[in-house]
This record gives structure tokens, C-alpha cells and sequence, in this order.
């Protein structure tokens, strides 16, 4: 790094530390503010750090379980603050990405930008072939501003993360990982054209839904070109039949991206959607959620659990999700919250159980707990409680208790009737009998009745004891056998016996003492 990087980077870190300084983020300030204006100091000291600082905010806002709600509230108000690329500058962006020049590709480039945000910029354009498109042009500097400022916060994170005055606000390390995970994924739109191309194909199901075209051969990690959709924004589709129908239909896709796929449009707020040609188009794939099969699992048994009203096993299942970091936490502590919380949903029926608003009540109990639940399933968590008022909003009489109901009576049929195809009932008698045959030989190789590697117990400390045991063991015989040789030396002088016995008693019994000596002085030393 030359040294005028390196002085800009200097530059860059005491500009960060001042303003937080600014807003009583410092170890000098004894922070006895309210929530509300902690949450707003620091909104407001994001503001001024400038658009990546706003861009880190508005991630850290689908993170309630980092961040109190107060704050919650406060960042996700946070807005791009950025002067938009003029067309030259888009224009170079594309023919470096593209290899050729613009004019061999697009018909025409619309000079005024649909959108200009912190990483990219978004302009209307027509093709050579005459379609019309939308292109994401990422801007020239974003991925060196985005990563530098990342590798301060990361510094910042590990030298201050355990300041009360930051502390009472954000789990500044763990937030700081997620947004560095977060805004790499961002700066890479070819990645997002993937997101959009695995929707689209869950989204066959749902004759209401769709997203837009991808096209792949112009896209690139800095261009995307996808299918522009002329329409109206989500909250002026027209009263009717249809808009009910696609409220329905959001709901029951979530459900089946979270529940049955795995993968979810993880921002469904009304400005990531449009209406078109009879169909609710999903936009803005930059940030997105999978789960994996287990966490799909665990989040079904979570629903039941609760559902059955046993929060010994609901509390059991949180701490599952949550891994091994949860072995120290306070779970006493996280079961009494939790009875808590099930004593408000207490005789719900299963299709009255909302999972949005019921996996963030249970993110945000568990984080009081000190047991943190997986991104992923807060990430699932926002996306549902923001979904599940998108479909409100759309249909005022839509019941989603009745939606998730259904939803959910239906998937759990579905798994007992492929659990009762005889074809996989065949398979897995099977692969239990495979797996029992091993635990048997197994246990036969342990016991000696087969030939085989045996059970080795090893207890972890007992080494360095048995050796110490060893070394006392010799020295006292040694000393026994040194003694001994030294009274019989003296037994034997004063006794009528050949003049050899004695002398050779006696030197044998100084020798010994001799080594027992030396060894002692050497193992103190």
C-alpha cells in the first residue's frame, strides 16, 4: 500500500472515530440516555459517516436479535444519500464489463437513473433486439469504499466492542461480521441473478407471482441487465378478485420458501414488489435467506412445540439452533421468558400461530438469554412479519392464521404420505437395518467377540498423573534399596564374615543414594 493509501485510510479512521465521538460513542461518556435517543444518536452518526455507513445501518435494521427495537425502528429509516453516476461514468462501468462498446449491445440508454444507491445504480435501456430492460451499473468506487470502511469497523469492532455506551445499543462484533457478509454478497451481481433465476422457479407454483427475466449472457459480477416490468407499485393493484388472490398466494410462497425450499427473498417490503400484467414481480435479490434441511426441521418443531404448549422441549429446540455457543447460557432462565410468551398464545389453534412476529419474540427472549439464534432464522423471522403485512395491506378480510393453517396441515400430510410410500418405507426398513447390523458388530469388536480395533478409553489429564506416579514410584525404591544396603553395610562390618560383604553392601547403598540424589536435584531444577 502506498503511502498516500495509507494516509487516507489514516485519515478515513480519525474521521470515524470523531464522529462517534461527536455522539457520545466514547469510553469518557457515562450514557445514562433513554433507548430512543441512544437509537437516534446513532442513526444520525451513520448519516454523517456517509452512504456506506447508511448502507451498513439499513442491514443492521433486519437484525433484531443485534440491536434493541428502539434501534430497530431508527435504522431502518436510514436512506442512500448519494449523488447519482452521470452517464459517462455508467457508460464506461458497462463497455468494461461488456468488452465491446455500448452501442453493440443497447439500442439506447435512458441519460436519467431509475434509482442510485450506496452500491449500484439502476437505469432503463433498450436492447439492440428491442427489448427493454432494466441495468444495475455497480458504481466504480463501491466495492474499494465498502471494503475499506469494512476493514475499520472490523478494527473498530475488536478495540471498542466492549464500550457501555456501544454495548447498551449493538453486539458490535457480531453485527460487524454480518454486515461484512452481508455487503460482500451485495457487491456481487452475479450472484443476485442467481437469486432471481432460483425464485423464479419457485415462483411456477403461484400463478400471481413472478419475477423478473435474467439475462445471464450480458450480466456480469458488476452488470446486471434484467427484464424491465412496466407496472404500478403493489399498494395500487386494483380492488378485485386478483388482488386478493395474490395476497393468498404471497403468504402460502413464503410459507413453502422457508418451510419446504429453503431459499427466500429475505427484503418483501412493498418498494421490492410491482404489479403487472396480472402478476405481483418481486424486485431487489440483494439480499436473500436459505436454511438449511435441519434448521427447516427444527423450525417445524419449533411451530408444534409451541402449538402443544411444552416449553421444556420449545426451550430445548431453541437451544438446539442455537449450537454450542448456547451450552453456558441461562436456560432456566430463557423457560420462564418462554412461558411467558406461550401464555399469550396459550389455546391457539395450529393456523393461529403467526410465524413472523413468533420467531422475532422468540430471537429477541433468546438474545436476553445470551443464546442467539442463526441469521438465517431471524432473517426468516423479519421476512415473514414484513410479508405477512404486505398481504394485509393488500387484503384488509385475509386471515393469515387461516393461510399458515392450512399451509401447514397440508405440508405435515404430505410428509406422512411419502413417509407411508411403500418404496421409501422399503428404503429406510433397510438403511435401519444396515445401520443396526453396524451397531452390533460394533459393540461385539468393543467387547473381544470379534476381531477388530477395541474400546479405548482415554481420559484427558491422566498422563501427566501416571507419569508423576512412575517417577515417585522409582525414586522410593530407589531410596528403600539405598537404605537398606546402608544398614546391612553396618550389620555386617561389626559380624564375623568375610571383610568384601560389608564394603560391597556399603557401595552399592552410597551408589544408589548417589543416583536418587542427583535425580532429585535434577528434576528440581
Amino acid at each position: 500500500m502506498s503511502a498516500a493509501a495509507d494516509q487516507r485510510l489514516l485519515g478515513r479512521a480519525a474521521r470515524i472515530a470523531t464522529v462517534l465521538g461527536k455522539y457520545g460513542f466514547n469510553e469518557s461518556r457515562r450514557d445514562d440516555d433513554p433507548p430512543e435517543l441512544r437509537a437516534r444518536r446513532l442513526r444520525e452518526a451513520l448519516e454523517e459517516l456517509g452512504p456506506t455507513f447508511a448502507k451498513l445501518g439499513q442491514i443492521l435494521s433486519t437484525r433484531p436479535d443485534l440491536i434493541p427495537p428502539e434501534a430497530v425502528a431508527e435504522l431502518a429509516a436510514l436512506q442512500d444519500r448519494v449523488t447519482p453516476l452521470d452517464e459517462h461514468e455508467v457508460v464506461r462501468v458497462m463497455e468494461q464489463e461488456l468488452g465491446v462498446p455500448w452501442e453493440d449491445v443497447f439500442a439506447s440508454i435512458e441519460p436519467e437513473p431509475l434509482a442510485a444507491g450506496t452500491i449500484g445504480q439502476v437505469q432503463r435501456a433498450v436492447l439492440d433486439n428491442g427489448d427493454r430492460v432494466v441495468v444495475k451499473v455497480q458504481r466504480p468506487t463501491a466495492e474499494h469504499d465498502i471494503l475499506r470502511d469494512l476493514s475499520l469497523l472490523e478494527l473498530f469492532a475488536r478495540k471498542t466492542g466492549n464500550r457501555e455506551a456501544l454495548r447498551k445499543i449493538v453486539d458490535l462484533p457480531t453485527a460487524v461480521e454480518h454486515l461484512s457478509e452481508s455487503l460482500r454478497r451485495e457487491l456481487d451481481f452475479k450472484l443476485e441473478g442467481q437469486n432471481v433465476e432460483r425464485l423464479r422457479a419457485t415462483l411456477t407454483a403461484f400463478p400471481r407471482l413472478d419475477a423478473p427475466r435474467v439475462y445471464e449472457e450480458l450480466s456480469t459480477s458488476r452488470l446486471l441487465v434484467l427484464e424491465e416490468i412496466p407496472g404500478v407499485p403493489v399498494r395500487e393493484i386494483p380492488e378485485g378478485r386478483e388482488r386478493g388472490e395474490a395476497a393468498r398466494q404471497l403468504l402460502e410462497c413464503y410459507y413453502r420458501q422457508i418451510l419446504v425450499d429453503g431459499f427466500f427473498h429475505a427484503d418483501p417490503h412493498p418498494g421490492n414488489m410491482m404489479w403487472s400484467d396480472g402478476r405481483i414481480f418481486f424486485l431487489d435479490f440483494g439480499m436473500v435467506g436459505e436454511l438449511s434441511p435441519e434448521m427447516r426441521g427444527q423450525l417445524l418443531l419449533l411451530l408444534l412445540a409451541f402449538w402443544q404448549e411444552d416449553v421444556p422441549f420449545l426451550t430445548e429446540v431453541v437451544l438446539i439452533m442455537a449450537g454450542p455457543e448456547a451450552e453456558d447460557a441461562d436456560a432456566a432462565g430463557l423457560e420462564a421468558d418462554l412461558t411467558q410468551l406461550l401464555h399469550r398464545y396459550r389455546h391457539a389453534s395450529l393456523g393461529e400461530i403467526s410465524l413472523g412476529p413468533l420467531m422475532q419474540e422468540i430471537a429477541h427472549t433468546s438474545t436476553q438469554h445470551g443464546v442467539r439464534l442463526p441469521a438465517p432464522l431471524v432473517l426468516t423471522g423479519k421476512a415473514l412479519a414484513q410479508m405477512q403485512l404486505a398481504a394485509t395491506e393488500l387484503d384488509p378480510e385475509l386471515d393469515p392464521f387461516a393461510v399458515a393453517g392450512r399451509f401447514l396441515m397440508k405440508n405435515l400430510l404430505t410428509r406422512a404420505q411419502a413417509s407411508a410410500d411403500p418404496k421409501r418405507l422399503f428404503y429406510d426398513v433397510q438403511k435401519l437395518k444396515v445401520r443396526g447390523e453396524r451397531l452390533v458388530e460394533s459393540f461385539e469388536r468393543i467387547s473381544g467377540a470379534r476381531p477388530g480395533q477395541r474400546l479405548q478409553v482415554d481420559i484427558r489429564g491422566i498422563t501427566p498423573l501416571e507419569r508423576t506416579i512412575r517417577i515417585v514410584a522409582r525414586q522410593l525404591a530407589l531410596a528403600i534399596t539405598a537404605g537398606s544396603s546402608l544398614v546391612a553395610c553396618g550389620a555386617t562390618a561389626s559380624a564375623p564374615v568375610a571383610r568384601w560383604v560389608p564394603i560391597t553392601l556399603g557401595s552399592a547403598g552410597a551408589a544408589l543414594a548417589t543416583v536418587l540424589l542427583w535425580d532429585l536435584v535434577r528434576r528440581r531444577i
